[in-house]
């Protein structure tokens, strides 16, 4: 073999090798980098996610202060009304001044300078645990702002009530309110709502429903109940229903109203229209003007922020004459839960503000440089005095027997004439 033929070929070999060796280097050099980027990227992203959550946990810690700074409120109102106005003016300064922010807490008390605060103004330091590193989050809430009036809002389980009470704003007057229910948030599936036809569907056998026969995404049957004192309250006068001319009076009234695709949902329905009190069965048809109310609602696209459902009720007046100095609206829903809002109006339809039932805040957190945003409502009225869903609530079943005797018995003659029943302890 020629010399110069095996020296050639042995070059050409050591180019090889070379050349899959550079291009393995490469091949692991790309692979060490993206798996390194992966990394990164990870990493980065664990971290925002982080500062996310610690800037959301800072704008919760202003939500809390501003709850307690809420309480504070309404131990000043029960002072007096000078106090409570000054109080109001506290916690709720112009929105329009610079210094609104985190001015209702530091007016209040709730936090004081060198209490994470300072220097008296700009954000709030949230406290935090130094042991375990915490404080290189650097969390605070830097806005925090109280709306005390506004509408109502909430959520209510199926077969629930929520009791709201009707606390118009000082000098204003409620004659009706709207009530609206069911959005997006209720659907089982899908974006609309199932709705019967209300010129052939009409609300019988309403209290025969079950809630397994309930359709999917139909709107919840909702019990609307009112209850109110006039400035003369007498008890017997409480259940009842009286006429002053052409005006209709009532301090108790319970209408039911069923979901249709039919109607306006602009008429104004009068509350005496009253199921309960006027003795109508269940199979009654929805042209009796005792029968449930069939509700307008809608049954396309539900978008966020609203509702299918919306009827306005006109309030009836008082017994006992005067303006109502304490008005409730108990709200069930029936056979699947509901997302309710209610507005007051005056009698010309111009909405009237809840006056501190439902506090909005507005608070901000911030934890380095990221920020979040959060709005909650806060309801100041006393929920440790729960409404009852019933005088009697039980799992099991429930037995009652009857006994009749002679006028004004003995004890003898009661225990000769009664009859004992099926019932056993």
């Amino acid at each position: 073999m020629d010399m110069n033929n095996t020296s050639t070929m042995k070059r050409q070999a050591g180019a090889v090798s070379l050349f899959v060796v550079i291009f393995a280097m490469l091949l692991l050099s790309v692979v060490t980098i993206s798996f390194l980027r992966i990394m990164t990227t990870d990493q980065n992203r664990a971290a925002g996610n982080d500062l996310a959550q610690s800037a959301y946990d800072s704008a919760l810690a202003g939500v809390e202060d501003a709850k307690r700074a809420l309480v504070w409120y309404t131990q000043e109102c029960a002072k007096s009304s000078a106090a409570c106005a000054v109080a109001r003016d506290t916690v709720q300064p112009s929105l329009a001044s610079t210094t609104s922010c985190n001015a209702g807490i530091r007016g209040s008390g709730v936090i004081t300078a060198g209490d994470g605060d300072p220097d008296g103004v700009g954000e709030i330091k949230v406290q935090q645990s130094t042991s375990l590193g915490d404080a290189a989050l650097d969390q605070a809430y830097t806005c925090v702002t109280m709306t005390l009036d506004g509408n109502y809002e909430g959520s209510i389980t199926a077969n629930q009530s929520t009791l709201v009470p009707l606390k118009p704003q000082p000098g204003k007057q409620a004659k009706r309110v709207a009530v609206e229910w069911f959005t997006k948030d209720d659907l089982v599936n899908g974006t609309g709502a199932v709705l019967p036809d209300g010129s052939t569907d009409k609300p019988r056998g309403l209290f025969k429903q079950t809630t397994d026969g309930w359709p999917a995404n139909r709107p919840s049957v909702l019990r609307t109940q009112f209850m109110q004192v006039g400035a003369q309250f007498s008890l017997s006068d409480f259940d009842a229903s009286k006429s002053s001319g052409s005006v209709t009076q009532s301090n108790a009234d319970t209408l039911f109203l069923y979901p249709t695709n039919s109607g306006s949902n602009t008429t104004v329905v009068p509350f005496t229209r009253d199921l309960r009190a006027n003795g109508a069965t269940p199979t009654a048809q929805a042209s009796n003007a005792t029968a449930p109310y069939p509700a307008t609602c809608v049954a396309t696209t539900i978008d966020a922020g609203t509702y299918a459902c919306k009827t306005i009720l006109a309030l009836p007046d008082p017994i006992g004459g005067g303006a109502s100095a304490s008005a409730f609206l108990r709200l069930t829903s029936f056979y699947v839960g509901s997302h309710v809002r209610v507005t007051m109006l005056d009698a010309s339809g111009n909405e009237v503000l809840f006056n501190a039932v439902q506090p909005i805040v507005d608070a901000t957190g911030r934890a380095n440089d990221v920020f979040r945003r959060v709005e909650s409502r806060v309801n100041l009225y006393d929920t440790s005095f729960p409404y009852p869903e019933a005088a009697v609530d039980l799992t099991g079943n429930f037995c009652k027997d009857f006994g009749v005797t002679k006028p004004n018995p003995s004890a003898a003659q009661y225990k000769d004439g009664f009859i004992p029943g099926s019932c056993t302890p």
